[in-house]
């Protein structure tokens, strides 16, 4: 990863994939106070600088070979969700997927076409062989998110994540090498 640059990924319906760029700072301060995504995410960002910070870290975690974040959006237009792989383990072949919408962007399915573009970038260009989709046994959406992009329902691991409201059950969904 760390030799590559960060590719562009096309989606339907006029989306992108795209690298997180400073100007997006004001998508990761909105989206740190949408409720949904706080309820669901451990995003905190209290300023656009703060978010410009954290834009950097995206950069230097791929260079790391730590993480792979892209910015939803349109092209030539402001971000308007955030999906990627944090956890990455180059060497046994794994990572686990993040994601979230603004809410103008929810609704009209793609989160569940960028969660399919990144998985076959992740098991056919970066070569991982286990891909892990976790959420909230309380977040239905996710469950129909991991359903679309097809993931398979491996179990629930009790008690997996403590969210602002307590611990929660989490689903675990996988998808790997040859299920696509």
């Amino acid at each position: 990863m760390a030799q590559l640059e960060q590719p562009v990924l096309g989606l339907p319906g006029g989306w992108e994939l795209r690298p997180w760029l400073l100007s997006d700072a004001d998508a990761l301060v909105t989206a740190s106070q949408d409720q949904a995504i706080r309820r669901w995410n451990r995003l905190l960002v209290n300023s656009p600088e703060e978010a410009r910070q954290r834009i950097e870290r995206m950069r230097q975690r791929w260079q790391a070979e730590l993480s792979a974040i892209w910015a939803i959006a349109r092209p030539d237009s402001g971000a308007m969700g955030l999906i990627g792989w944090g956890d990455i383990d180059l060497k046994e072949g794994s990572a686990e997927i993040v994601y979230w919408l603004l809410p103008a962007a929810r609704g009209g399915g793609v989160t569940a076409e960028a969660t399919g573009r990144i998985s076959r970038w992740a098991l056919n260009d970066l070569g991982l062989h286990r891909l892990r989709l976790c959420h909230s046994v309380a977040n239905p959406a996710s469950c129909r998110v991991a359903d679309k992009a097809g993931y398979s329902l491996e179990g629930t691991m009790r008690s997996a994540l403590l969210h602002a409201d307590g611990w929660h059950d989490e689903h675990l969904h996988a998808l790997i090498q040859g299920d696509i």
